[in-house]
């Protein structure tokens, strides 16, 4: 823990709850538009799960299995969204890591597991294995169907950025508890859900929030579909991890 460390004001900003997802409990989402002007680092995914959202440095940024990445339109909305404003602040070297020492060394910078985070690592990767969902399933598929069909891009010495957060244990259902990755290639070529990565080179920034804001849905849908409070395997399983504490 590195509890001396400083603890923004800033509110980490959450739209909608991962069991919605898993509910298919969602007819909408956050308007891009609003999704940028909330922050300008993030994570979420696109209309009717059909991809992957990336938030960085300000711009937004969908990972389909259709085409390289691509800025996202205003017309377009995300059903779940997790974004900041992130912080200046000294990097900590990470190079040489692959994905568990890394998430070591982040657990390591946390102020408390009780805090959320916000996590950037920013550097070269000797390997990223990333995925995206397919599209054109369904128009409201459940989290567990869109993960179901997904495709996997496998990158080696590819420069880019890491980002996402991470939750306490309580949040799971809510959020993903532990840690979650979204990757970004610099030259936005590739990017999607973090499986696996292997650090070359590496610099790590971990933020810790105060505040978290959690701004539900007000559709028909939503308000009426009951949702689970116990998830916690269904989530792990379709995050691409093992069982962990948070």
């Amino acid at each position: 823990m590195n509890s001396d460390a400083p603890i923004s004001a800033d509110a980490i900003i959450q739209y909608a709850v991962l069991d919605a997802l898993l509910a298919a409990a969602y007819t909408t989402g956050l308007p891009a538009p609003q999704a940028r002007e909330l922050g300008d680092f993030g994570i979420g995914c696109c209309d009717g799960l059909g991809g992957e959202v990336v938030l960085l440095d300000g711009d937004l940024v969908e990972c389909t299995d259709e085409a390289p990445p691509r800025a996202m339109d205003d017309s377009e909305t995300l059903p779940f969204f997790e974004v900041c404003r992130f912080p200046e602040m000294a990097p900590v070297d990470v190079s040489g890591t692959d994905l568990a020492a890394l998430t070591a060394a982040i657990e390591e910078h946390l102020v408390s597991r009780n805090l959320f985070h916000a996590v950037r690592i920013d550097g070269v990767l000797a390997a990223v294995r990333v995925r995206v969902p397919r599209r054109g399933r369904t128009p409201f598929p459940s989290l567990a169907e869109a993960t179901r069909d997904q495709v996997e891009t496998v990158l080696e010495e590819c420069a880019g950025t890491l980002l996402g957060f991470w939750a306490p244990a309580i949040y799971q259902g809510i959020a993903v508890a532990g840690l979650h990755l979204h990757f970004l290639s610099d030259d936005r070529l590739v990017g999607g859900h973090v499986l696996e990565a292997s650090l070359a080179k590496g610099s790590l920034r971990v933020a810790a929030y105060r505040r978290f804001d959690l701004r539900l849905p007000t559709d028909d849908v939503f308000l009426r579909t009951p949702l689970s409070h116990d998830q916690d395997h269904r989530i792990v399983a379709m995050e691409g991890g093992a069982a962990r504490e948070a």
